[in-house]
């Protein structure tokens, strides 16, 4: 897909706030730094429409970034925010569950996990929630970039058979620096949403794309 337009248009705290356009989201959620924020800028082609922040449990909306009038990438508060208060994380987690179990334009989550550690507690209970709720998503594992590209088999494995993962279950390989997994991911998106090949634009890829062919079921041969 190639992005001519993206904004950020609100941080909803109800569903009072969600916008009222009726287009398809793409909900991302994940842990405090995990690299949410670096993979929408990455998918955009924007260095900083999407805000990072060192500070864990930063985000406590759910902050919405329209791309080119089609589609909402939807940023999800990070968990595992050992600063936040019991009380206030039950309150997002409530907030969370019923934004992923009720919105209708909700098309896809992407489970964005570190592939440089094992799944955590968190990421393995977020990851039963959504296939027990029959939620759509894919697991997404950021920052490749941080282990040397013969070491990327061996972590996806890893995360794998941490979460459990099913043949059917998708997951793509990615990289916010290299652009890995960048075309892999919105070739996935614009299936999900529906979006015929007459739709889509081709463009040029970024530095670090070669690495293609990163989107694969969950018990794909370690060759692929």
């Amino acid at each position: 897909m190639k992005v001519n337009q993206a904004e950020f248009i609100i941080s909803a705290v109800g569903p009072s706030q969600y916008p009222p356009d009726a287009l398809p989201e793409i909900a991302l959620a994940g842990r405090s730094n995990v690299g949410k924020s670096s993979l929408i800028n990455r998918m955009i082609q924007r260095k900083n429409l999407a805000r990072t922040s060192s500070k864990p449990g930063k985000t406590q909306q759910l902050n919405y970034y329209k791309i080119n009038q089609d589609l909402f990438f939807v940023d999800l508060p990070g968990y595992g925010y050992a600063q936040v208060s019991k009380s206030k994380r039950e309150i997002w987690g409530k907030f969370i569950e019923e934004y992923l179990l009720h919105r209708e334009y909700l098309k896809l989550v992407l489970l964005v996990i570190d592939l440089r550690h094992p799944p955590s507690k968190d990421d393995q209970a977020m990851f039963a929630w959504l296939k027990h709720n029959g939620v759509p998503f894919c697991v997404v594992t950021t920052k490749a970039d941080k282990i040397s590209k013969g070491q990327w088999q061996k972590h996806v494995k890893i995360v794998k058979e941490t979460l459990q993962m099913e043949k059917s279950d998708r997951l793509v390989l990615f990289s916010s620096e290299l652009g890995v997994g960048k075309d892999d991911l919105w070739q996935l998106i614009e299936q999900q949403i529906g979006w015929g090949a007459d739709q889509t634009a081709e463009e040029p890829a970024a530095e670090g794309e070669a690495f293609a062919g990163t989107i694969e079921p969950a018990e794909q041969s370690e060759e692929g």
